[in-house]
């Protein structure tokens, strides 16, 4: 054995990579390929903010992993720099009630977080409208996987409370972008009908990705984050062929840089094939982590109990759940739902004998997989 620790190691200043951030999750790509139609929508319903009107509302939909938030990230980087123009886009997994949505455009208009206690909403709401009329700036709000808002019944309100500010306070001109990746909602048909009235967005739909446009996206990740010749056509084929079995582009991107670190730990400067098959099932259940820590310790609990119980009854899984958390069973009830809702529980009713009817709950996910991600 050496005695060197350093031996089979890349030094420091040695890497596979050229810039590691193209494969982080808020890089946005300075060439953003099949998404143009896309593009062309979004940038039709925001120009009249340019010269100083309210644009018009956009809802944007289509499977995760399909560049939504990366169209939406590129467009509010170009309007940034325009006169007038307010943008910001609040990820509605993290704030996904009226007022932290509001506490986030407080934050990005006045660049400091507003009281956690003692200030209500109508006051929160009141200083945001008052200011981007007294600065006559447009606000463009892209309210990001705005279903975590269904999830919680605050989205009517929520987009009430926005689409409505000119009403209240002169002047206030707002326009919301709605991102959802859940195709399973009707977002127009679950508004109350005072929101519908208004609401009447431009639609931009993205499809999955197919298999020729995931390989041309990750051959451009590679050529700006890795070294030249540091992952061969082999690898980069192999990366694409998982992420369309994955169906989901990020996956492919985690791939790569997982591939590319892995590499590294063997002291080699190319990537092989034998790298990505190692990392693979990390990264395939990107997605499972990054569901699990939206939610809050409660509804973690909740799956966890689950796992625990996978393929019990309802009944059952509630006892063991109350003995963790002592929560209600309405409450328990609600992150049932919510969670059946985002896809990782399948809270299925069954017959029982002689009982009627019951639910039946089961995680989506392998449960040891679900609880290593916890």
């Amino acid at each position: 054995m050496s005695d060197d620790p350093e031996e089979g190691m890349l030094g420091w200043d040695e890497s596979v990579f050229r810039d590691e951030h193209v494969f982080e999750i808020d890089y946005v790509p300075e060439v953003f390929q099949h998404r143009e139609s896309q593009l062309q929508t979004l940038q039709y319903a925001l120009r009249p903010a340019v010269r100083g009107n309210r644009p018009l509302n956009v809802m944007v939909r289509g499977p995760p992993g399909t560049g939504k938030t990366t169209a939406v990230q590129k467009l509010f980087g170009e309007l940034g720099g325009q006169h007038g123009v307010r943008t910001v886009r609040v990820n509605c997994q993290v704030d996904s009630t009226r007022y932290a949505v509001f506490s986030r455009i407080f934050e990005e208009i006045f660049d400091y977080e507003p009281p956690s206690s003692g200030i209500s909403f109508k006051k929160l709401f009141g200083q945001v409208a008052e200011r981007i009329a007294d600065d006559e700036e447009v606000l463009v709000a892209a309210l990001d996987d705005v279903n975590y808002l269904f999830y919680e019944d605050e989205a009517s309100d929520t987009l009430y409370s926005l689409l409505r500010a000119h009403e209240t306070h002169s002047g206030a001109k707002v326009g919301v972008i709605l991102v959802s990746s859940d195709l399973d909602l009707d977002v127009i048909e679950n508004l109350d009908g005072r929101v519908q009235s208004v609401f009447r967005p431009e639609e931009a739909y993205f499809p999955s990705y197919d298999r020729n446009e995931i390989t041309d996206i990750l051959r451009d990740r590679v050529d700006v984050g890795f070294r030249d010749d540091a992952v061969p056509t082999t690898v980069l084929d192999r990366v694409a062929e998982l992420t369309d079995e994955a169906g989901d582009l990020r996956v492919g991107i985690d791939l790569l840089r997982r591939a590319g670190l892995h590499a590294e730990s063997r002291a080699s400067t190319t990537v092989e094939p034998e790298d990505v098959d190692a990392v693979s099932e990390e990264a395939k259940n990107i997605h499972l982590s990054r569901s699990l820590r939206a939610l809050s310790d409660t509804e973690r609990a909740l799956v966890e109990t689950v796992a625990d119980c996978d393929g019990e009854q309802a009944g059952d899984v509630y006892d063991a759940f109350n003995d963790r958390t002592d929560l209600g069973y309405t409450r328990y009830t609600e992150i049932v739902n919510k969670l059946d809702k985002l896809g990782l529980i399948d809270a299925e009713y069954e017959q029982l004998d002689g009982r009627g009817r019951s639910r039946t709950l089961r995680l989506t996910h392998d449960p040891e997989a679900v609880k290593e991600q916890l």
